[in-house]
Order: C-alpha cells, then sequence, then structure tokens
C-alpha cells in the first residue's frame, strides 16, 4: 500500500499540473489506480478472483485503517456528516459499484440496444440516486444530496432510459445540477469504474 500511495501521489501531482490545481478525477486515481493494482496482483499470483475482491483482502485492512485527510473534499465531508466516500467503498471492496453500478449498466444496455450512451446514463443515474457522493455533499450539504438523489430517483421511476423522452429528462436533472453548483463526481467515478471492472472481468472470464 505505501508503495500504491506513492504512485497515487505522482498522478494526482500530474492532474493539478495539467489542470491548473483543479482537482478533476482524483476520485478516479485512487479507485482505478487500485483496480489496476489488483489485476497486477492477480496476474503475478496465478489467482481467479475477481479485482474488488483482491483489493478487499490484500489492502481493504491498510485502506481503511488510515485515516481520511482532513484537508481532502473527502475528509472535509467525513468530518461533517459522516460519509465514508471513496475510501470506505474501495476498502469493502466496491459494493455499491457491485450492486449497482454494474447491474444498471446491464440493465441500460437492455433497455436500449446498441445505444452505449444510454447504458452509461442508466448507470451513472442509479448511482446518483443511491450513493452518498461525497462531491454533491461538498458542495451542496445535506440539502444538495437529496435533491440529487431525488431527482435521479424520479428518472428512475420513469423508466430510465427506457423512457422514450429519456434525454429530455436527463437534461432537466443535468440543468438543475449546474443551477445549484451540483457535480456527482462520485458517481461519475463510479460509472467509469464499472466500465473498467465489466471489461477487465470480461476479457478475463473470455
Amino acid at each position: 500500500m505505501s508503495v500504491l500511495r506513492k504512485v497515487g501521489v505522482a498522478a494526482e501531482a500530474a492532474m493539478l499540473r495539467a489542470t491548473g490545481g483543479v482537482n478533476t478525477h482524483r476520485g478516479a486515481i485512487w479507485a482505478l489506480g487500485l483496480l489496476s493494482a489488483a489485476l497486477g496482483w492477480r496476474t503475478s499470483h496465478g489467482v481467479a478472483l475477481p479485482c474488488c475482491e483482491v483489493v478487499q483482502r490484500v489492502w481493504g485492512a491498510a485502506i481503511l485503517g488510515t485515516a481520511q485527510q482532513a484537508s481532502s473534499h473527502g475528509g472535509i465531508v467525513h468530518q461533517r456528516y459522516g460519509s465514508g466516500g471513496a475510501r470506505v467503498e474501495a476498502g469493502l471492496g466496491f459494493p455499491f459499484i457491485r450492486s449497482i453500478g454494474l447491474p444498471a449498466l446491464q440493465k441500460g444496455r437492455d433497455l436500449c440496444p446498441g445505444d452505449e450512451e444510454a447504458a452509461r446514463v442508466q448507470c451513472c443515474i442509479a448511482l446518483i440516486a443511491r450513493l452518498e457522493d461525497t462531491n454533491i455533499l461538498y458542495r451542496g450539504g445535506i440539502k444538495g444530496l437529496a435533491y440529487a438523489q431525488t431527482g435521479a430517483e424520479m428518472f428512475l421511476r420513469r423508466g430510465g432510459v427506457g423512457d422514450p423522452a429519456w434525454r429530455k429528462h436527463a437534461q432537466a436533472l443535468h440543468h438543475g445540477f449546474v443551477s445549484r453548483r451540483l457535480s456527482p463526481g462520485g458517481a461519475a467515478d463510479g460509472l467509469a469504474i464499472s466500465l473498467f471492472l465489466e471489461r477487465t472481468e470480461n476479457a478475463r472470464l473470455h
């Protein structure tokens, strides 16, 4: 874990140099870095465990036992609201991704065969509806999170991307987020993780 942290810190520094100091995807660096390491660990040890299980078994205790950085968005939200965020999700083996993200991605494909954009929208909005997104909490507090989750749940109840007017509903949700300065970065990272796992796990199985 100490080696992985150094790699992650270097990747964060490169991101901040490229973005002029704006944190655009720290969560994705964290999660996809761990899962990439899990792929390498799995190959080197010759085992067939899913990547999420590797992360939990090999590094879970170290992840959960490390104090949250007080100055990070996740750390600030944890102090204010007690939210675990990306650190806890990773330490537990990405339970939200496995139980919500991946099934929603498949459901989106079932509802709109051949439309990859629709599948990804279904996945992202399903995660917004259920995930305690620390980026939304940081920007909008409890009220902002409730607004985002309620709007996302309403989108899903209308049928998600199975509704012929789903793009109109998704745009309305997007504009509502923008007007309130809410950015569902945790759900966006979850979508990226879902796509990564789908591709790597399917490649392994086939």
